[in-house]
């Protein structure tokens, strides 16, 4: 029956995969030599398509789960991902640590930044939120020298932005700060944006006036976009 109904999910992908589509992820996704999407595959299936066909198999179990986030095919991995995350937030106590952990031990295959931010706040964030550790779980994520489990730290700070709290934020983007590559660079500026968006924008400022003048460009950026015009120039103009 599990055989059946995960050969009928992927049979489902590919009916709605197009090789034009294909070749337009491909690009998107930087799937070149040396690009950090280096050698994925794409089925050429749209998200609301694969959030569909995740709702109709809500139900697979983790074993399942597996073979489709382990997957070669992009769209597989997502799908997998959209089914875990819906998992998550219906599921038990129980349910929740095993996705949890079989989430943590699984990072390397939820790799590229969709797949990290259609995912780790819903069961990286939520799972942590009340938990004594979560710093230094986050911390050590962020020292990972996998890009997407420094990604994945970033990520799962923003369920706490979303109920008003930087301070999780604030400790991982420090932590961050100066990491070399740009999808980690725009992950810390997306969130310091936010922090001075939806919870503090005085908080954002203080960040800035200690971290301005040597933080990369990129995620100076991300984080002024919602700022004034003229203190958006006065920030730049300080940066390195």
């Amino acid at each position: 029956m599990q055989q059946r109904q995960l050969t009928q999910l992927k049979s489902n992908l590919r009916s709605l995969g197009t090789p034009e589509k294909a070749k337009a992820s491909s690009w998107f996704f930087k799937t070149g030599l040396g690009q950090y999407g280096e050698g994925d595959q794409f089925l050429g299936v749209t998200v609301p398509e694969q959030r569909k066909i995740a709702k109709q198999f809500k139900d697979l179990p983790l074993l399942s789960l597996k073979k489709l986030i382990t997957s070669p095919w992009h769209e597989e991995r997502l799908t997998g991902l959209f089914i875990l995350v819906g998992q998550y937030q219906h599921g038990s106590a129980a349910d929740k640590k095993a996705i949890y952990d079989f989430y943590i031990s699984h990072t390397a295959w939820i790799n590229n930044w969709d797949l990290v931010d259609s995912s780790a706040g819903y069961i990286v964030g939520e799972w942590l939120n009340d938990r004594q550790d979560k710093i230094k779980v986050l911390q050590k994520l962020a020292k990972s020298n996998l890009l997407w489990d420094r990604r994945i730290a970033m990520i799962a700070t923003f369920p706490y932005i979303m109920r008003g709290r930087a301070d999780e934020a604030l400790v991982i983007a420090e932590e961050l700060l100066h990491d070399k590559h740009d999808l980690i660079q725009k992950a810390v500026g997306w969130m310091l944006r936010e922090v001075g968006k939806r919870v503090d924008r005085q908080l954002l400022i203080s960040f800035l006036d200690l971290h301005a003048a040597t933080m990369p460009r990129t995620t100076l950026r991300y984080a002024l976009e919602h700022l004034p015009p003229e203190q958006r120039a006065y920030y730049m103009s300080i940066g390195h």
